[in-house]
């Protein structure tokens, strides 16, 4: 009976001396009940029970041929703690595809919003095409080096499963991305037009404007590093790549200002101690402003 067994399988939890038809009955029970099923075996009567399941794992060392062309996944070591190692990779890497697409989204709300606010309100062009490149230079080695080094959180491995059918870049993500980008940019076109109210020369309030930016990107890349835990713990994990890119980042920066012909390209005037304690201010606002606003966040952000 499919319907006692769906039932019985909720409850119980060890099933001896069953036969292969009763197996992957089992696995079909768990599945109509919601589960993800992950099934091991490693002879030939494991094979339909294997090729049922959501993820079959095969033994490597011990098992047929017809088990492992079932199977999902080959065990090579047919070691079961392997299945937890494996386990916990496949959550960090699907975290950190999760924070590199939110970061993404959130860094672009910014520079649409600068780059249209001039054509809309016949305010000064602030960037060109050079201005655009460097920021996508930015943004690609954090997407592929840094949040692909990003170790995982503290508490990946008590999560739930997630449910199959959830989406990897999901409403509540989009909406924090959007939060994140939207916060970014207001506050760097209120350094800008503050620029314009102080009749700063235009290339100075080009350069002004364009290093809040730069640094409120960095500010979002240390937001978007965790979801679930506070800043300063995911200041203690360990992350050379992000080290590496902000020190690149801070060289560019401090060569486009003080490298007369990279200020000629990308159209910089000088800026003052005061200007770049804004800058600064800039980013560090954005961190502080998003972490708090973190905590209204995080139960909607998990996985």
């Amino acid at each position: 009976d499919e319907a006692a067994l769906s039932a019985r399988v909720k409850t119980a939890t060890v099933f001896a001396r069953i036969m292969p038809e009763q197996k992957l009955a089992i696995v079909r029970a768990l599945k109509a009940n919601g589960g993800i099923v992950a099934m091991t075996g490693d002879g030939v009567n494991d094979a339909p029970s294997l090729k049922a399941a959501n993820i079959g794992i095969a033994m490597g060392g011990r098992g047929t041929d017809v088990a492992r062309e079932a199977s999902s996944i080959v065990l090579l070591d047919d070691d079961f703690g392997s299945i937890v190692k494996a386990i916990r990779l496949g959550r960090r890497i699907y975290d950190n595809l999760r924070k590199a697409m939110g970061f993404i989204l959130a860094v672009h709300v910014p520079i649409a919003g600068l780059a249209l606010l001039p054509l809309l309100f016949g305010l000064p062009i602030l960037f060109g095409p050079i201005h655009i490149a460097f920021l996508e230079m930015v943004i690609d080695p954090v997407c592929s080096l840094v949040f692909e080094a990003e170790n995982e959180e503290d508490d990946i491995m008590k999560r739930p499963p997630r449910d199959a059918e959830a989406a990897l870049f999901s409403r509540p993500l989009i909406a924090w991305s959007l939060v994140q980008g939207l916060l970014a940019f207001v506050l760097v076109t209120g350094i800008f037009l503050l620029g314009l109210r102080w009749e700063m020369p235009e290339d100075e309030i080009r350069a002004l404007t364009f290093f809040s930016l730069v640094l409120t990107i960095v500010g979002l890349i240390f937001v978007n590093r965790t979801f679930s835990e506070s800043l300063l713990i995911a200041l203690l994990r360990p992350n050379r790549s992000l080290v590496v890119v902000v020190a690149v980042v801070a060289a560019a920066l401090g060569g486009t200002l003080l490298w007369p012909l990279a200020s000629g390209l990308f159209q910089f005037g000088p800026l003052h101690l005061d200007d770049l304690a804004v800058t600064l201010a800039s980013g560090i606002a954005v961190l502080v402003c998003l972490e708090l606003l973190k905590h209204f966040w995080r139960e909607r952000l998990k996985a």
